[in-house]
């Protein structure tokens, strides 16, 4: 039933209040609410305050990174957010999660980019991750439409690999020890007020595939179950009266062990039921061929955001009393892709190969979007 209403709730995207019917002809407003996430891919700035990690983007390390290559990356990622409104969210989504960004001043330099500036987007409050290559997770927000409740930061442990151990085979229980030297980013969750209801928005980059998609895995399962354990705290205390939106460049695609597994990510709405079921609508976007990055002619879809039965619960009603998902879209704009060449299609990345490109990012950001009753 849920999936048959779809169709008619994607005509709410039209027009910034939404009119419609119900079976006693009283006329219903609606307004929808934007959740991106976007990669922005090495978003550093020219000073090398990390020794050798942070060299190659400075203006004496490979890249040159200089100010002018800098402020042209920062104009790109306040462009690329910009196009990102709609009719039905003319002020652009109302929370950005983002990642691989080296500090909050290139957020605030994105936010005072004349291209987004009269949004007055707002940024959560910044925390340094311990990832050696110095980059974290954040989010921006539209003061219109979301108010900032608390911020908590949650650091991949030792319990979290155990956790991946006790569920793995019994053949693959070894590759799951933990190494107090490890660092990775830690993960973001910042709850607060979007159009009066509770949300906590999850934000996340997951360690990467170095080494191989197997070998590597464990460690994004062990960020998978850190990240129930976030979930399962947050329904703890608040019940069934949350919604949780879980985003972030995991690294693995939606059907994956970590994803499907560990945070429970499920392909059908109609399996999401309570307030810690996560519905994770990309892995039907990725079954229809549609991905987030390419690597060798495949395209995975790393790139994903999850809802929670909070936010499900009213697909199938005529009303919308509470924040309701919508629908979600990768956003695989023309611009954003390289338009020639091998990589055509690809997203039109900062460099390549060593060569500057002026583009945006190895990744297209991705969004869903929320309904609720106007009052």
């Amino acid at each position: 039933m849920k999936k048959l209403l779809f169709a008619a709730l994607l005509a709410m995207l039209v027009l910034p209040m939404i009119t419609a019917q119900n079976a006693d002809q009283q006329s219903k407003r609606y307004k929808v609410y934007g959740v991106m996430f976007y990669n922005l891919e090495n978003l550093f700035d020219t000073i090398n305050s990390n020794g050798n990690y942070d060299f190659e983007f400075s203006p004496k390390g490979a890249r040159q990174w200089d100010g002018r290559k800098y402020w042209m990356k920062i104009h790109n990622m306040a462009y690329a957010i910009s196009q990102m409104k709609t009719d039905a969210t003319p002020y652009g989504p109302a929370i950005i999660g983002v990642s691989e960004i080296e500090n909050e001043t290139v957020l605030k330099d994105i936010c005072r980019d004349p291209q987004v500036r009269d949004w007055h987007l707002q940024i959560a409050p910044y925390h340094d991750s311990p990832d050696r290559r110095g980059v974290d997770v954040g989010v921006l927000y539209n003061p219109r439409f979301f108010r900032v409740l608390n911020v908590t930061n949650q650091r991949l442990s030792e319990e979290d690999f155990d956790k991946a151990r006790e569920e793995a085979d019994d053949d693959r229980k070894g590759d799951y020890e933990w190494n107090d030297n490890f660092r990775t980013r830690d993960q973001m969750c910042v709850v607060g007020l979007l159009a009066g209801d509770t949300v906590a928005v999850i934000v996340n980059h997951w360690p990467s595939r170095l080494g191989g998609q197997e070998a590597s895995s464990p460690k994004r399962e062990a960020a998978g179950y850190m990240c129930r354990r976030t979930i399962d705290s947050l329904v703890d205390v608040h019940g069934d009266n949350i919604g949780i939106i879980f985003m972030g460049d995991l690294n693995d695609d939606p059907m994956d062990k970590a994803c499907a597994e560990a945070v429970g990510g499920k392909r059908d709405i109609d399996d999401v039921d309570d307030a810690d079921d996560m519905y994770n609508p990309f892995w039907n976007v990725l079954a229809k061929g549609v991905g987030t990055l390419a690597y060798r002619g495949q395209w995975n879809l790393f790139d994903q955001i999850m809802c929670n039965g909070f936010l499900t619960k009213y697909c199938d009603s005529k009303h919308k009393p509470q924040l309701t998902y919508l629908r979600c879209e990768a956003l695989n704009r023309d611009f954003l892709k390289t338009q020639e060449g091998d990589r055509k299609g690809y997203p039109l990345r900062t460099y390549s190969s060593g060569v500057f490109l002026n583009g945006y990012s190895d990744h297209f950001p991705t969004e869903i979007f929320l309904v609720k009753e106007a009052e």
